[in-house]
């Protein structure tokens, strides 16, 4: 006998697509978080994959598959993937320590200095703040994804913007000026 649970939302890929949307658009784009994102986006290189891994095993492998299809797809055709991952990884302790399995997977397929994986987290929180900072923000997406990113298109996307340096820090004054009540509306329906 199947036992609903009420605690847990069922699995909707479609829905966790437009959730990815909506940050992307709203948040990344929207408030220019990333202003190298809207270029890739406009031009649908950006691949959003929803797994249904549910281990870190399952996760990692399906992380490898998509370095590999990233690393021989042209840049034209998808230039950087965001892989969710809502049934793994929810607790941010354990996907920041995951991200070192990540970084050695990118070693691993000789993708180093090619590919590098960034990373997003509901509860994203950077060394030395408290968890209500604003700057975490920056960093917090509706689920936990692993962003493939080229090293060549991010090298010639910062040679090609004025102070790259600066992004960080009007990115924090964004999020403090938003806070977290408008950082939550901002991703409502």
């Amino acid at each position: 006998m199947h036992e609903d649970r009420h605690d847990e939302p069922a699995f909707d890929p479609e829905a966790i697509e437009a959730g990815v949307r909506r940050w992307l658009e709203r948040a990344v784009i929207g408030l220019n978080l990333c202003p190298f994102a809207k270029a890739v986006y406009v031009k649908q290189q950006v691949r959003i994959v929803v797994s249904d891994a549910s281990t870190e095993r399952a996760l990692l492998e399906q992380l490898g598959e998509e370095l590999a299809l990233l690393r021989d797809t042209p840049a034209e055709a998808t230039d950087t993937t965001l892989l969710v991952h809502p049934l793994v990884l929810g607790d941010f302790l354990d996907y920041n320590d995951f991200l070192d399995d990540a970084d050695a997977l990118v070693e691993a397929m000789d993708l180093d200095g090619v590919l590098q994986v960034a990373s997003f987290h509901p509860d994203y929180r950077f060394a030395d703040t408290d968890a209500d900072d604003p700057g975490n923000l920056t960093n917090r997406a509706p689920y936990p994804i692993l962003h493939l990113l080229r090293e060549d298109s991010v090298e010639r996307a910062v040679a090609a913007y004025p102070q790259p340096d600066a992004i960080i820090e009007r990115n924090i004054s964004t999020m403090q000026d938003l806070g977290l009540e408008g950082f939550r509306k901002l991703l409502s329906d």
